[in-house]
């Protein structure tokens, strides 16, 4: 079964988009099926969430960590309008954390979850696959 989570710091971000958290389910759908906008290694994917009015091309950029199966995080976003890219150190960190993510157990995600330090998306929400 495939698991969708958000760190605590991207559910702040994402609260203060206009990105709707059902587009999250929907990009991991499509990530699934190969449409990645950029692969940064470590299992950090680069994958464009559409902006109400302004689509895709125009929207939010997400920072995703992933094994390409069960497992997916959403660690960092920012739209197009506040920035053009992340460091290269932002980079490192995120890699870093990614790495964290997807090594945890299902009981120490459970420990994250009660924990409030992620928080899970359903996965069905807003994927018609």
């Amino acid at each position: 079964m495939k698991r969708i989570f958000m760190t605590r710091a991207f559910a702040r971000w994402l609260r203060r988009s206009s990105v709707a958290e059902a587009a999250l389910s929907v990009a991991v759908a499509e990530m699934s099926a190969g449409l990645v906008d950029a692969d940064l290694g470590g299992g950090v994917l680069k994958k464009r969430v559409p902006v109400p009015g302004r689509g895709k091309r125009g929207g939010a950029r997400t920072l995703v960590a992933t094994n390409h199966g069960d497992r997916w995080f959403f660690m960092f976003g920012f739209e197009k309008n506040e920035r053009s890219n992340i460091t290269q150190r932002e980079l490192e960190v995120l890699q870093a954390l990614a790495t964290t993510l997807l090594g945890f157990s299902t009981r120490e995600l459970d420990a994250q979850l009660k924990q409030q330090l992620l928080k899970e998306i359903p996965h069905d929400q807003g994927a018609k696959h």
